[in-house]
């Protein structure tokens, strides 16, 4: 029994707590994603590099908070600077928007042409990017790293296997559940939220109902600057920023939302949380979980490791392609907002 209880701690370690984690932030990702797609209708390939100007604000705002001494002591400082970040990232989507999309817009540009537009408007976020903070790895969390350490968790129960709990990620956790809970209330309780529903299920009906086309674009980019910006700062709170991971994050982002079921909020966090869960799973070494599960006789000698962490985008390539020939329209289909 006691071995059965250290191998749920070994999974609890390193597959459920890092992939609910993992999980929350592909979810606002996709949850960003979605929003363009059923309101805007085009793929916004930026969306990874709108995340990253997000926590770049957020780090530059941390780093000035420290230099004055402003903590919120065992909290990390970016949660003060969040706010900041957000603000910005929201101002960087209207800009955007009014400078290139909505030319686009008003020309009437089929989907595509958008989606090529996004590329171009990617690459000139990144280079931004790039010539303020850089290129190098930067871990900006402070206050208290763990709330419990794996060690503290042996002394309390006498297993073997510690269970580390990082304050990153319960703090994603938490984050993600009050901002999904505020985003889902507003799409079906507000007036504007049942304006973008509208807008989003039948563009021509809502314009003769006399809702604002301009007004409805505009709330969506508020929106999406906001689930970017938290999900961008809340993904290297967690692990650590770099410009180029943001990139490499648009294929799971992605994957989230088609898997789900593109153009339906809901399915978009269930997409989030499928390709974290899946990421994690096909790339994590089995081999302590099956020493406290099988006999000393047969223990594995390998790694037991189905794909090396180097193949973890791979991984969502292949959910995707799947999803793609077996049912295109993702988990929940023909749903929108």
């Amino acid at each position: 029994m006691i071995d059965f209880l250290n191998s749920i701690i070994v999974l609890l370690n390193f597959i459920i707590i890092p992939g609910i984690s993992y999980g929350s932030q592909l979810a606002l990702g996709a949850l960003g994603v979605t929003f363009v797609y059923a309101i805007l209708r085009f793929a916004n390939f930026a969306h990874g590099e709108i995340m990253s100007f997000g926590a770049m604000i957020t780090i530059l705002f941390t780093w000035f908070f420290q230099s004055q001494n402003i903590g919120l002591g065992i909290l990390p400082t970016a949660l003060l600077a969040l706010p900041v970040g957000i603000i910005a990232t929201i101002i960087l989507c209207i800009i955007s928007d009014k400078f290139v999309f909505q030319y686009y817009r008003y020309q009437k540009s089929v989907p595509v042409v958008l989606a090529m537009v996004s590329i171009g408007v990617m690459f000139v976020i990144n280079a931004i990017i790039r010539i303020i903070i850089g290129t190098e790895t930067i871990k900006f969390s402070d206050g208290q790293k763990f709330i419990m350490k794996a060690k503290q968790f042996k002394v309390m129960t006498g297993f073997n296997e510690g269970l580390a709990l990082k304050s990153s990620q319960v703090i994603t956790i938490f984050i993600t559940i009050l901002l999904l809970t505020f985003t889902f209330w507003f799409l079906q309780k507000t007036k504007t939220g049942k304006s973008m529903r509208a807008f989003s299920d039948n563009e021509d009906l809502a314009l003769l109902s006399g809702i604002n086309p301009d007004r409805v674009v505009f709330t969506t980019w508020i929106i999406v600057g906001i689930l970017a910006c938290v999900a961008g700062s809340l993904y290297g709170l967690d692990k650590s920023y770099k410009p180029i991971i943001y990139l490499n994050l648009v294929l799971p982002i992605f994957a989230s939302a088609i898997v789900g079921g593109i153009g339906s909020p809901f399915g978009a966090v269930v997409g989030g949380y499928v390709i974290a869960f899946s990421e994690i799973m096909v790339t994590y070494a089995y081999k302590k979980f099956f020493v406290y599960l099988l006999p000393s006789s047969i223990e594995p000698t390998g790694l037991v490791q189905l794909l090396s962490t180097d193949y973890k985008f791979a991984v969502s390539f292949s959910i995707l392609v799947i999803v793609l020939l077996i049912r295109p329209s993702g988990i929940f289909k023909g749903r929108v907002l």
